[in-house]
C-alpha cells in the first residue's frame, strides 16, 4: 500500500488534508510558497490536534500525527511522493502551473489528486503530460476537512479506473467517505449548495427575511447544521462569488451571483476573517 503522500498548498484545506492522512499513518510532506506560511500551518494543526484531544474527537491512540509530517517549501522534495494532492487557489492558471511543475518532478507512477470545487478535472489534467493523465483524478474535500467525512471523487476523461478504485481505498483509510461524481463543472454538492445560497440572498434582497432568520429557519426547519449565511461567512463571500461565476459560465442564469453578494464583496464584507460578512464579528 502506498504510504508517501505530498500536499501542495498549506491553507485551510491543504493543511487539514495533510493532517488527516498523517493521522491515518501516512508519511506526509506539506509544501507552500514560504517557510512562514508552513510554520503558521503547523501551529494551526497543532491547535486542531490539541483541541480535538480535549473534546474527544481524537485520542492518544492516533499517535502523534505531526511527527509524521514534514514541512518543506521546495517542490523538488516531492520527487519520492506516491500520492500528491494539490489544494492551491481555485483558479485554473494557478492550479495548472502547480501541476506542470509537479509533473516534471514526481515519478511516473505517482497519483495526482486535485482538490477543486468547481473546475473540471479533465481541464486541469491538460496541464500535465499525456502519459500522466490516466493517474490524474479529482478529490473534492469539504471544509473543515478534519471534521467533514465526504469527498467527491471525479475521474477525468482519461483517468484509469484502477486509480479511482485505489483512491477510494486511500480515502477510506483516512476515515473519509468517498462518492463517485461525473466530471462536470461544480460537480454535485456545489451545484446544489450554490443554487441554495443564491436563493437565500434573493430572499434578503426582496425583504422576505433577514440573514439571521433564514439561518435559523434552515437549522430548525430543515435540520441543517449551519445556515447559508453563516456558511458564506465561514468560507468567504468572495470564494462563493467566484464559484458562482464559474458555474454561471457553464450553466447560465441559474448560477448568476446575486447583486447583493457582489456588493458585499466589493465593500470588503468578506466574512468572518474580515470581521464583517452577513454579520459582524469580534
Amino acid at each position: 500500500m502506498l504510504k508517501r503522500v505530498g500536499v501542495v498548498g498549506a491553507g485551510l484545506m491543504g493543511a487539514e488534508i495533510a493532517f488527516e492522512f498523517a493521522r491515518a499513518g501516512y508519511e506526509v510532506l506539506l509544501s507552500d510558497r514560504s517557510d512562514e506560511v508552513l510554520a503558521a500551518a503547523r501551529d494551526r494543526l497543532e491547535g486542531i490536534w490539541n483541541k480535538g484531544l480535549a473534546r474527544g474527537f481524537y485520542s492518544e491512540a492516533d499517535g502523534a500525527p505531526l511527527d509524521r509530517m514534514t514541512f518543506d517549501a521546495d517542490l523538488n522534495s516531492f520527487a519520492d511522493r506516491e500520492i500528491v494532492f494539490e489544494a492551491v487557489f481555485e483558479d485554473e492558471a494557478v492550479k495548472g502551473e502547480a501541476w506542470a511543475r509537479l509533473d516534471g518532478i514526481c515519478g511516473p507512477d505517482a497519483i495526482f489528486c486535485t482538490n477543486t470545487s468547481t473546475i473540471a478535472i479533465s481541464t486541469l489534467a491538460a496541464h500535465v503530460d499525456v502519459a500522466r493523465r490516466p493517474r490524474f483524478v479529482g478529490t473534492h474535500f469539504f471544509s473543515p476537512v478534519s471534521r467533514m467525512k465526504l469527498v467527491e471523487v471525479m475521474p477525468g476523461f482519461e483517468t484509469d479506473e484502477a486509480v479511482v478504485e485505489e483512491m477510494f481505498g486511500h480515502l477510506k483509510a483516512a476515515a473519509k467517505h468517498p462518492i463517485r461524481i461525473k466530471d462536470v463543472t461544480g460537480f454535485a454538492v456545489n451545484r446544489l449548495l450554490h443554487v441554495f445560497m443564491i436563493e437565500a440572498v434573493r430572499l434578503v434582497e426582496e425583504g422576505v427575511a433577514t440573514p439571521e432568520d433564514i439561518d435559523t429557519a434552515c437549522k430548525l426547519g430543515l435540520g441543517h447544521p449551519i445556515g447559508p449565511f453563516e456558511l458564506m461567512d465561514a468560507v468567504t463571500l468572495s470564494l462563493c462569488e467566484q464559484a458562482q461565476e464559474i458555474m454561471h459560465g457553464s450553466y447560465g442564469e441559474r448560477f448568476r451571483p446575486r447583486p447583493l453578494l457582489k456588493q458585499k464583496v466589493r465593500a470588503g464584507h468578506n466574512g468572518r476573517k474580515a470581521g464583517q460578512g452577513w454579520k459582524k464579528y469580534d
